[in-house]
């Protein structure tokens, strides 16, 4: 009788394992796109008048659209703001930290008194164990914009920018600089409708490659 029971505890014990296992398996990653600048903080404006902030805000926007209609919701996706708004920078890191996110992905556009052009890629140089991740994920990101999209590749770089700095030794954390809006071939193409699609795609695709 003793060993039936022991037999069933056994099971019961395996089963309780098997599904916390399924759990943890079957969670998807939570990822927050944080759309640069908002509210009365433009950012860079560029040729035509092009404002950063409304570029990245429609970029991030989309991400979340095609995580949704594409992947099926592959990701647990959030953004830092969902208007018009300008949220602190400390605000933008303390809700990485709440959500308890697995990626932290800061959206901006460059801008130059040359005739600068190509995409970049921040990391956070520092001694957290999510540093060669963070290094990892953002060249998966750049590869797949310049490979796919044709933009010039101006490498990845280390700086100690505040929401890399505020977040990275919570989770794998880049800013990703998406063209230069002062580039007249640029700026034509962050304001076309199809092209913000493409690029997000290409995010999406990056943070995709670099999660399985």
């Amino acid at each position: 009788m003793k060993l039936k029971w022991k037999t069933r505890l056994k099971n019961v014990s395996f089963m309780i394992l098997f599904l916390k296992m399924c759990l943890i398996f079957g969670q998807k990653k939570i990822i927050l796109i944080d759309p640069g600048h908002g509210g009365k903080d433009t950012g860079a404006i560029g040729m035509y008048g092009i404002q950063e902030k409304k570029v990245v805000f429609n970029i991030a926007k989309e991400i979340v659209r095609l995580n949704k209609m594409v992947l099926n919701d592959k990701f647990e996706m959030y953004l830092t703001r969902y208007k018009d708004t300008l949220i602190s920078l400390n605000d933008r890191a303390y809700l990485a930290k709440t959500l308890n996110a697995d990626l932290f992905i800061s959206l901006h556009c460059n801008a130059s008194q040359n005739n600068a052009k190509g995409i970049e890629v921040f990391v956070h140089n520092s001694d957290s164990r999510f540093t060669n991740e963070a290094i990892e994920l953002g060249l998966a990101v750049s590869n797949e914009t310049s490979g796919k999209l044709g933009f010039k590749t101006r490498g990845l770089k280390f700086a100690n920018f505040q929401v890399l700095r505020e977040t990275i030794f919570n989770c794998p954390s880049i800013l990703l600089e998406i063209g230069f809006l002062t580039n007249i071939d640029e700026a034509n193409y962050l304001s076309s409708v199809g092209n913000i699609k493409a690029l997000a795609m290409c995010v999406l695709i990056g943070i995709s490659n670099y999660s399985n």
